[in-house]
């Protein structure tokens, strides 16, 4: 059984690879046959507006496209005794064409977590460190680690966006404004 915990840990920094800028990206494609690529662009857009709230969120040139960036925190200890070790922030792009689309996470920077006096944990100022020189500054081990909660999280972004395009995006509900009437009571 610890056996295969270990490989399922080791597989998710597999997940990410290297782009042409020599940067790590997290790529999918994922073909919906029988949507239109209006369905599409909609459904990406609740998601990321329902799913991912503080994300930031640009609309691309061209329609379809959305953009942004992003963050979330790196953990390391036991279940009971964990410690942020930091944050990861991303760039995610989302493509919508007909009856498929395509999103990347990229441009992991990791900005290490300091205890301040009042025993919070908060962002290191000044210190940002790609993912691709990681190694350089900080340990093998560490790195190896972020890169798998990296993965994890990426495979979540894109399991949590499969959901969101399968399922159709709810309508706003109409509110009835009530009418008090003064003279019947």
């Amino acid at each position: 059984m610890c056996v295969l915990f270990v490989k399922v840990a080791s597989a998710q920094k597999d997940l990410l690879a290297f782009n042409e800028q020599n940067k790590y990206m997290y790529y999918q494609v994922v073909s919906q046959p029988g949507v239109i690529t209006d369905t599409l662009k909609d459904r990406a857009l609740y998601f990321l507006e329902k799913a991912y709230p503080k994300n930031t969120v640009k609309k691309g040139e061209t329609s379809g496209n959305y953009t942004g960036t992003g963050k979330f925190l790196i953990v390391s200890g036991l279940t009971m005794a964990k410690h942020i070790e930091g944050e990861v922030s991303y760039t995610y792009y989302i493509e919508c064409k007909d009856q498929k689309y395509r999103y990347w996470l990229t441009d992991f920077v990791f900005t290490p977590y300091k205890v301040d006096r009042y025993g919070n944990s908060v962002p290191q100022v000044g210190i940002d460190i790609p993912l691709e020189s990681a190694t350089t500054k900080l340990d093998k081990k560490q790195v190896d680690s972020y890169l798998d909660q990296i993965g994890t999280y990426s495979k979540a972004f894109g399991e949590k966006l499969k959901y969101y395009i399968l399922k159709p995006a709810a309508l706003p509900k109409e509110t009835k404004n009530k009418v008090i009437s003064t003279k019947d009571w």
